[in-house]
């Protein structure tokens, strides 16, 4: 329990940290309009686990065994949070999910309408881009730099997110199969997170053999994490999640427990983090005990 609590504690943390970041993300001497600005940091401060930009600062970390690599770390922390926002945006317009809340508040585009909401995904979207850069007068390499806005434009776009969220959009009960549903949370999800393990492992300097057993360890994390999602539309509380619980069920869309059942998809939860940790063991981090205790806090998570 204790351990639980500790990285509970840590995760708080460093969310309020990541957050005390986020709110400076957009430079205020650049000339935008002040709906939009609005719009953006609406979404963007509006709270959440923080769980991707966490990964790169601790992935940095482990790989280099010191804090002191989370300051390199930061603006690529605050990039992938941009496009997970970005994402969450899109994804809950009328034509996509069509949903009221997010995180226990309406919207974007309940708030701002459904333009001013497009046009601040597309803006986190591509400032993203811009953040990554920061990095390069933070420490990192331009070559470190280049690798990683390369990876996030792959991992986010449309072999990445993007192409996993145009998989979810043509799914239906009945049709989409358990490769396809794979397939969609993999890219979807995984991705991302993938993207934020090997994005903060680059800054920390990793090597060949650390990259690949740490892509390994975040893809099947990331598929974990996606399964206990769909675990929680079911079975978790509306308060907590901070969203409709069964919306899944009530827009038709497949998810694991539908096609192999609640107990099953449990077990496969367990199944993914059990191997992500083996892979993880097989990176030879410096510091791996904050990765380690991440992905035992995502298994026994409820929201």
């Amino acid at each position: 329990m204790n351990a639980q609590n500790d990285i509970k504690q840590f995760i708080a943390q460093s969310a309020a940290e990541v957050e005390r970041e986020l709110k400076e993300a957009l430079p205020v001497g650049w000339d935008v309009p002040q709906k939009l600005r609005e719009a953006m940091m609406y979404s963007l401060e509006a709270g959440g686990k923080r769980l991707r930009p966490i990964l790169v600062l601790v992935a940095a970390e482990a790989v280099r065994g010191e804090h002191e690599a989370w300051k390199t770390a930061i603006p690529v922390a605050c990039a992938v949070e941009m496009i997970h926002t970005y994402s969450l945006i899109h994804d809950d317009l009328p034509a996509m999910d069509n949903d009221d809340f997010r995180r226990g508040k309406p919207t974007n585009h309940k708030v701002y309408g459904e333009g001013m909401a497009i046009l601040a995904g597309d803006g986190l979207l591509t400032h993203a881009f811009y953040a990554v850069t920061q990095s390069a007068l933070l420490g990192a390499s331009p070559e470190t730099a280049l690798a990683i806005t390369a990876d996030l434009a792959r991992l986010a776009g449309i072999s990445g997110m993007v192409g996993g969220q145009a998989a979810d959009l043509m799914g239906e009960q009945g049709i989409t199969s358990i490769e396809q549903l794979e397939y969609i949370h993999l890219r979807k999800t995984s991705d991302l997170i993938t993207f934020a393990v090997t994005a903060g492992a680059r800054i920390g300097g990793a090597n060949s053999g650390q990259l690949e057993a740490l892509n390994e360890f975040a893809c099947k994390l990331g598929h974990a994490f996606q399964v206990q999602d769909d675990i929680l539309d079911l079975t978790g509380d509306t308060a907590k999640l901070g969203k409709p619980v069964q919306s899944d069920v009530e827009q038709n869309k497949v998810t694991y427990p539908y096609l192999i059942g609640l107990e099953e998809s449990r077990a496969l939860v367990a199944k993914l983090t059990e191997e992500a940790k083996a892979a993880l063991a097989r990176a030879d981090l410096a510091n791996p005990e904050r990765l380690l205790a991440i992905a035992d806090y995502l298994v026994s998570r409820d929201h």
